[in-house]
């Protein structure tokens, strides 16, 4: 029973990146996000991710995620959605049921602001085994503005850890950017992300720009 668990581990992992590219991989991703305020506490979020792999040839991935937050006290904001995926694999896209919950951690210190967001999904599947992931992702936003767009740096790492079959620490989103003001209620983002996957035993790397819009009411 122990070896056919195994076996099945290793299986689901090959099926999960089938849609993998080549060590070194650039990649385009593109997120868009509307926020409305409910109140000075209360925010509902919907954002839409688009990304394209094979070198930025090759469409591969969709979400449409919804969700809800709010601000428990100054430093911690907490908040639950639902996310639904599409992504490519074995030449068709596959969908991802993904309801999660989140417990953000926010200071600053000098000057430099940090966000500590940790984030809990569970993930369903029609065409393999469910299972739950964990996500911490750390930004420190810099206090230096720039020209009349309000250009500020940040830098972020963000570790996924998968619990199924296999538990592991299967992946990593190392990313430095750059945020800017574009009127009073539209804000961007542009990055440079060094995304590292993780097989059955190896690391595959990807080289991705990413940018990031965001409308907020």
């Amino acid at each position: 029973m122990k070896k056919f668990l195994v076996v099945l581990g290793i299986f689901l992992t090959m099926g999960i990146n089938a849609y993998a590219y080549d060590d070194g991989d650039f990649q385009v991703w593109n997120t868009d996000v509307e926020e409305l305020k409910i109140n000075s506490k209360t925010k509902i979020a919907l954002e839409q991710e688009f990304r394209w792999g094979d070198n930025a040839h090759q469409f591969f991935y969709q979400h449409y995620d919804l969700g809800i937050f709010y601000d428990l006290t100054k430093f911690l904001n907490v908040g639950a959605g639902y996310r639904q995926v599409y992504e490519l694999k074995s030449g068709n896209f596959k969908p991802e049921e993904e309801p999660y919950i989140t417990a953000t951690l926010s200071g600053d210190l000098w000057g430099f602001k940090f966000e500590d967001r940790n984030r809990g999904e569970y993930r369903h599947f029609n065409y393999q085994t469910d299972s739950w992931r964990y996500r911490n992702k750390l930004t420190i936003k810099a206090p230096w503005k720039f020209t009349q767009f309000q250009i500020q740096p940040y830098i972020s790492d963000e570790v996924l850890v998968g619990f199924g079959v296999i538990n592991q620490f299967n992946e990593n989103r190392f990313a430095p950017g750059l945020s800017f003001t574009i009127t009073k209620n539209l804000k961007g983002e542009i990055y440079y992300m060094l995304r590292s996957v993780k097989g059955t035993d190896t690391w595959t790397k990807s080289n991705i720009l990413g940018t990031k819009i965001k409308i907020a009411f």
